[in-house]
């Protein structure tokens, strides 16, 4: 499953995939993997996402539109 969102939120937010990837602690390459769908993203990887952006997962996943976090 490709995470559209994903890519989308980080070209907005005008970082490398390297950049993103040190921030979250993994590999360019294994975040490459997530944006391209070659590989699942495990649900912490998710959660780090969704914290570093201040999103929903639901959001991230697609499965709403709202960015917004329950809080």
């Amino acid at each position: 499953m490709k995470f559209q969102r994903i890519q989308d939120l980080r070209t907005d937010a005008d970082m490398s995939q390297r950049e993103l990837s040190e921030i979250l602690h993994i590999s360019q390459r294994s975040y490459s993997h997530y944006e391209t769908g070659s590989r699942n993203i495990p649900i912490e990887m998710l959660i780090r996402l969704a914290n570093y952006y201040e999103i929903s997962l639901d959001y991230l996943v697609g499965r709403t539109d709202n960015k917004k976090m329950a809080k």
